[in-house]
């Protein structure tokens, strides 16, 4: 007897052992959370972060509808998926967080900076380019930075930018002047208080036509940076991987500048005036 119920013993502990083992395997599969591209697949929609900013987001007052080439390439991609584009309005400083607590699936013109890289993933195909332009009055020579390298040149810069600090080590022998942000310095630039003002080419394209005074230029040699777009960190790069694959094939079919200039012609802006958003048609364009 006292055999028997030894085994019997031994037999009803490898039996919770084993029944623990299976809720311990089934808790885990339920803490792990469900993938963005699941998530799309069984809603049915994508969600996009917006930023109101143009040239990336705009928000028609009347209507209340979403524009600027982020909001396009959103649609786009909800088209691709057959899936309903869903929007979902954030701030720039919110954006990292929003993407990690699952608010919204994607934040497109989100530059992939290594400080960024620690907390989302970005596809490695960039979604376009922007290069560091200039708006000049008539008569500025700018075709090179060094056109530009002059004390009577007064140049117009948002104080911390990426552009303030390139042009501070670029051209130490011109005037520049450091506003708090490009409105300021817009009405400096209109005032005839500066001949330049240098920021990202897209938005000094809007710029130019709000005012309707000056040309946007971009210096030789071009310096431009690639712009990307945020996804939430996750085991499946399922999501991650098919977003970097579409941006790829939309950047090599010129869609993505077919995007940029249905943005501009909305807003009223002649595309064959601006600068384009695909680097290698900017030699053609100079």
């Amino acid at each position: 007897m006292a055999e028997h119920d030894r085994q019997r013993r031994a037999a009803l502990g490898l039996g919770l052992a084993g029944l623990a083992g299976l809720t311990a395997a089934g808790t885990a599969r339920a803490q792990t959370p469900t993938s963005t591209w699941d998530r799309i697949r069984t809603t049915g929609e994508v969600r996009i972060g917006v930023v109101p900013g143009e040239p990336w987001f705009y928000k028609d007052v009347s209507t209340g509808a979403w524009g600027g080439i982020g909001t396009l390439a959103g649609e786009a991609i909800a088209h691709d998926l057959n899936v309903k584009l869903v929007t979902v309005e954030t701030t720039w400083a919110a954006a990292v967080a929003g993407l990690q607590a699952g608010q919204y699936d994607v934040m497109f013109v989100l530059d992939a900076t290594p400080q960024r890289a620690l907390a989302l993933d970005f596809p490695v195909q960039p979604f376009f380019y922007y290069a560091q332009g200039v708006l000049v009055c008539d008569g500025t020579p700018a075709q090179h930075w060094s056109d530009l390298n002059k004390p009577e040149v007064t140049i117009g810069v948002a104080l911390g930018t990426a552009p303030e600090r390139d042009v501070t080590a670029r051209l130490p022998k011109a005037t520049i002047k450091r506003f708090p942000g490009l409105d300021p310095a817009l009405l400096a630039f209109q005032a005839g208080q500066l001949n330049v003002l240098c920021f990202y080419h897209p938005a000094l394209v809007l710029m130019q036509q709000k005012t309707h005074f000056g040309t946007v230029v971009l210096p030789e040699p071009i310096r431009y940076s690639a712009t990307s777009a945020g996804v939430r960190r996750e085991v499946d790069k399922t999501w991650r991987d098919w977003l970097g694959t579409t941006l790829d094939f939309y950047y090599t079919t010129g869609q993505t500048q077919v995007m940029y200039e249905t943005y501009l012609i909305a807003r009223g802006i002649d595309p064959a005036k601006a600068p384009p958003v695909v680097r290698e048609l900017w030699a053609q364009k100079s």
